[in-house]
């Protein structure tokens, strides 16, 4: 995530004596004077790296807009995100094979900005390109056993004792069909027939029988890096929540999908992965059949919201949005 050079941060900025007196030291660096360089993140404008030119120790700052609402009493994002990250790695998430983040900092007064150590390993999304384009299919397939082995140890380790709330995902399907309507133009003949799918997947009892966990939210491929082995590391924990389990492996299982979809085509390439990830994350519990079984009769929801979630992205042009969404209806119809 080196990004684009904009040059050197102003002495006189705040945010150039917080990283020189409370985040560098951190690194081992001492604090006398500093200058650093920025880079602004490819992936979003919000996002920036500092490198104190010296020594060349790196960090990453996430700065997080005011909410809409100038009364909200809600907690700042990046302040949210901190303590997500604080709690993980007290849980025992904060050393090889299973690492979450380190965060160095939350200001509200500079922009509300989250400071976090800076990783440099390979993301997700570079493995799953490189199966596709490279031909390195075997590596993806030992990372996502290494993926399903850290989502099941983080899920494990913050099991509730109360059920899962299928109610907050319905209503989450109901903001993307709405937004895919409003923004992306959908036509009645998608949007009749998500709303009956949701409904009737809301009438699924299999949907509120397991227990909540702690789900990271957001499992992108943009959000998760792979060092040696089974060394996983997880970032931008901002979207963790109270939910289904699957909530969490049917994101992943949607990207994969969507990434295979656009690259060759046919949305069925990436099966053999998919298979391979749920069969791997089964493995951690005491019957493994039952388990995959449990969670596969669920996994159709959570892909088809996933690729609605993706399908409403600008970035997207239309004709691949009518395939996602093509595709997205015939998963959801895999009712159990």
């Amino acid at each position: 995530m080196i990004g684009r050079y904009l040059g050197h941060l102003d002495q006189n900025d705040p945010l150039c004596g917080y990283l020189r007196d409370h985040i560098i030291p951190q690194l081992g660096v001492s604090s006398d004077h500093k200058v650093f360089r920025v880079f602004q993140s490819a992936c979003s404008r919000h996002v920036y790296l500092y490198e104190e030119e010296r020594s060349g120790a790196r960090v990453v700052g996430k700065f997080h807009p005011p909410h809409r609402n100038p009364g909200s009493h809600l907690p700042k994002t990046g302040e949210t995100e901190f303590n997500n990250l604080v709690f993980l790695r007290s849980l025992g998430l904060y050393a090889p094979p299973h690492y979450v983040v380190k965060p160095l900092g939350f200001n509200q007064a500079i922009g509300s900005v989250l400071m976090v150590e800076y990783l440099d390993y390979d993301l997700l999304g570079k493995v799953i390109n490189d199966a596709i384009h490279l031909g390195r299919r075997d590596r993806l397939y030992r990372k996502l056993s290494a993926l399903a082995y850290f989502m099941a140890s983080m899920h494990h380790l913050t099991a509730g004792d109360w059920q899962v709330n299928f109610d907050n995902s319905f209503d989450y399907m109901g903001r993307l069909i709405n937004s895919l309507i409003v923004k992306r133009g959908m036509g009645h003949d998608h949007s009749d027939e998500f709303y009956y799918l949701r409904d009737a997947w809301r009438y699924q009892g299999c949907m509120w029988e397991d227990r909540c966990v702690l789900v990271h939210g957001d499992v992108t491929p943009s959000n998760f890096l792979f060092g040696r082995g089974n060394n996983v590391m997880a970032i931008d924990l901002e979207r963790m929540q109270w939910a289904d389990r699957v909530f969490d492996l049917g994101r992943l299982c949607g990207e994969l999908k969507h990434f295979f979809f656009q690259a060759k085509g046919n949305p069925h390439t990436a099966e053999p992965f998919i298979g391979h990830f749920l069969w791997e994350y089964s493995c951690h519990f005491p019957d493994r059949m039952s388990a995959f079984r449990a969670i596969t009769l669920r996994i159709p929801f959570y892909m088809g919201v996933t690729l609605l979630r993706i399908a409403r992205n600008s970035w997207i042009n239309n004709d691949y949005r009518q395939r996602l969404l093509q595709e997205a209806k015939q998963i959801l119809r895999a009712l159990p």
